[in-house]
């Protein structure tokens, strides 16, 4: 959420910001609300205030004698009391509305994001390695997956519907060995501490991250009214929900490999076939806490140790900037990257690299101290995949399809993990 004084001295340029990102705030019914909490509010203090002042006056007057005067001053106390409870009562309904209120106002793009509301106006910053090429032509992940019997999709509709998949054989560990390996690549070489967060979360979790309420709808649900998390993002953010870091703690950096889950995959009738969007997936998480006066290099960091999985297993990738009104709701700047998809011919997101500034910690309340005695600060985090699985695994046996030999090379990083350096369909009646 935003800082409400930021809202309460500059809501033109919160009505800007929002406008950008194509959405309206609610800036105007926040403003009448706060008014009358404040309103409310000093109204409390002042009669609390004078019922202490009154309060101490009635022993004094006891003590004097003055009996009359004290059951007046009994009389105006207890008048005072009501009315304080009853302005409590009502600035704490005006604060629940508040609450509520900030809930929908959308981080402010930072200005070096590009004005823009669909992904034909993003900027493409940079790109990397050359796309492969084939002497019979690429073909895309669910016809080579199923032919040297990769994934089985029909079993996996079987168990589970549509939007779902099971990795057999040699797919399996391949799937295994990019999880292990974009780990280790994150742990041993970027300085990043492995975590293993729980897969369910309580609903404030959602909210520290801006899932909830927006997002209640593409959320699995439970019936004891835990969520099944859309990305590692919620338990991992939350971690710290709620503390005060000392300053000299931060960089905070946590890598974290968990199931994901999400309803709305292939809902808009896109990418239903093969791995593209399915209900559930896995991938690599990084979040980072970190001092705000740091945030936006951090960024750049953060996208760079994404990139390197890329640039390990050498697949041509774009990294874009994403305009304000393709961002989303939560970042205030945000970088795409894009691995080359051949079999599909065109580019698939693998990972989204965003600076939040303090719009998550806010929410969630995750401070930190500069030095003893000093007023804590929000911290700014930022969180990015490093990656997502499937369409990197997708890219890849794409990529790696070897069209005169019909073979698929796993990439040499890989290799120990898969424990073979070539893939081969596997003979009639053979399992992978």
């Amino acid at each position: 959420m935003l800082d409400r004084n930021l809202i309460r001295q500059d809501p033109d340029l919160v009505r800007a910001g929002a406008s950008r990102k194509g959405v309206e705030a609610p800036v105007d019914e926040f403003l009448r609300i706060d008014g009358q909490w404040r309103q409310a509010q000093h109204a409390f203090e002042e009669l609390k205030a004078e019922l202490n002042q009154v309060s101490k006056t009635i022993g004094a007057l006891m003590g004097q004698g003055q009996r009359d005067e004290a059951e007046a001053a009994r009389g105006r106390a207890a008048e005072l009391k009501s009315k304080t409870q009853e302005l409590e009562e009502q600035a704490s309904a005006l604060e629940k509305e508040l609450e509520r209120l900030e809930l929908k106002f959308p981080n402010l793009p930072h200005e070096t994001v590009p004005d823009g509301k669909t992904p034909e106006e993003n900027v493409v910053v940079r790109e990397w390695g050359e796309k492969p090429s084939f002497a019979e032509g690429p073909k895309p992940h669910w016809e080579l997956a199923e032919q040297f019997g990769l994934i089985d999709f029909d079993r996996a509709s079987k168990v589970s519907g549509s939007g779902f998949a099971v990795y057999t054989g040699v797919g399996a560990r391949l799937h295994r060995a990019l999880i292990q390996f974009m780990l280790d690549l994150q742990t041993q070489e970027n300085n990043y501490t492995e975590v293993y967060p729980p897969a369910l979360v309580l609903p404030e979790a959602l909210v520290g991250t801006g899932n909830l309420p927006k997002f209640e709808e593409d959320l699995y649900k439970t019936q004891d009214g835990l969520y099944l998390i859309p990305t590692a993002e919620v338990p991992v953010t939350n971690l710290y929900a709620g503390e005060i870091l000392d300053w000299t703690d931060l960089p905070v950096k946590l890598a974290a490999f968990t199931p994901c889950f999400r309803r709305e995959a292939g809902a808009a009738g896109a990418d239903t076939r093969g791995i593209l969007r399915t209900h559930q997936f896995e991938k690599v998480e990084l979040v980072k806490f970190v001092l705000p006066e740091e945030s936006y290099d951090e960024l750049e960091s953060l996208t760079a140790d994404a990139e390197a999985v890329l640039q390990a297993l050498g697949l041509h990738y774009r990294v874009v900037l994403l305009c304000a009104g393709d961002m989303g709701e939560k970042g205030c700047k945000c970088y795409d990257l894009e691995v080359w998809s051949p079999g599909t011919g065109r580019y698939l997101e693998v990972s989204s690299c965003t600076n939040f500034e303090a719009y998550q910690a806010r929410r969630a309340n995750i401070r930190f101290r500069r030095a003893s005695g000093e007023k804590p600060e929000f911290v700014h985090v930022l969180n990015g995949s490093g990656l997502a699985v499937p369409r990197l695994f997708a890219a890849l046996i794409e990529s790696y399809w070897i069209s005169h030999s019909d073979e698929i090379v796993v990439p040499e990083p890989l290799v120990s993990y898969v424990g073979e350096p070539v893939i081969r369909r596997p003979a009639p009646g053979q399992k992978s």
